[in-house]
């Protein structure tokens, strides 16, 4: 199948449910950007299952394939409250799934969830516009793992304020880290760039810290997976690597996500459980560590954009 425009890639072709049959349909993200796949769940344990394997990944898209998955077993007559236990089990660390679920406990239905999706897709589009603000005309912008509209379901987080700042010719290009262990930098956020006509290159992310020191970065940003009430913020692993480096070479470290992904009950970010994944995934042949996570303390995020405008230190949500 031929790859999609940018400009074409809808909410739906990245998640959506169908009640013919009934099933939610995933674009499989571990295929890309070889090859636009997509995937069947027709149980609330088989998207639980895509969420656990990564055919959908990234805060948000995990959020609204949980509710597509809530809304499914409601049209087949499953036992919902076992089907919300399985989905909540998938992936600990996105504080987007509880959330989701949450808002899906009480309207378990295809329209609250597709309502749910639009609304995810808009806030979106809102925090891409707050954020483009933080660029000059010329910015050189790094990033890290894939924050764009694959990871939410529709425009994306950072990668839609990079799309947002292009959009308004502030942009000169990205560096874009290839994010170990899976390469979602190298896999999917350069294919999203490519696709929306951003110049970009990849990066190996023990590159950053040497194209800091040389001047070729003048601003940071990520999404998030989770953001304490006092800001701290856990993204994919090396974010906080990204942000001591950052801070170090004075270099704005911004993290740009929805409100959703706020998680007023977690005081800090050491309350927040970091995912780890199979050693495999690092080497077959010898022991590892695969931590998909690390948290990045508040003071070295110069700011956090929501749907509701740029947010300064100190954080309190």
């Amino acid at each position: 199948m031929a790859l999609w425009d940018m400009a074409e890639l809808r909410p739906e072709q990245i998640v959506r449910l169908e009640e013919d049959g009934p099933a939610v349909v995933l674009l499989d993200q571990r295929r890309l950007p070889d090859d636009v796949v997509e995937v069947r769940c027709t149980s609330a344990m088989d998207v639980a299952d895509a969420i656990r394997t990564m055919v959908v990944r990234g805060a948000p898209a995990i959020g609204v394939a949980a509710a597509y998955g809530l809304a499914l077993a409601a049209l087949r007559g499953d036992d919902l409250a076992e089907a919300e236990r399985v989905l909540a089990s998938s992936r600990p660390t996105a504080v987007n799934l509880p959330w989701a679920l949450a808002q899906m406990r009480e309207e378990p239905t295809p329209e609250r969830a597709r309502v749910l999706h639009e609304d995810e897709v808009d806030r979106c589009r809102r925090m891409a516009a707050h954020a483009a603000e933080l660029f000059e005309p010329g910015t050189r912008a790094l990033t890290h793992c894939n924050a764009g509209g694959l990871a939410t379901g529709g425009y994306g987080s950072a990668v839609g304020a990079l799309r947002a700042a292009a959009e308004r010719g502030l942009l000169e290009r990205v560096l874009v880290d290839e994010t170990r262990p899976l390469l979602q930098g190298a896999r999917l956020t350069a294919w999203e760039l490519e696709q929306a006509d951003i110049p970009h290159a990849v990066i190996a992310d023990s590159a950053a810290g040497s194209l800091m020191a040389r001047g070729e970065v003048d601003l940071v940003v990520t999404g998030a997976d989770r953001i304490a009430a006092n800001g701290d913020t856990a993204n994919k692993i090396g974010t906080y690597s990204l942000a001591v480096l950052a801070a170090h070479h004075e270099i704005p470290f911004y993290v740009v996500a929805p409100t959703s992904t706020v998680d007023r009950e977690t005081r800090d970010g050491s309350e927040i459980p970091i995912e780890e994944r199979d050693p495999a995934e690092v080497t077959s042949r010898f022991p590892a560590r695969n931590p998909a996570f690390d948290v990045t303390p508040a003071a070295l995020i110069a700011a956090i954009v929501t749907e509701h405008g740029v947010h300064r230190p100190p954080f309190s949500f």
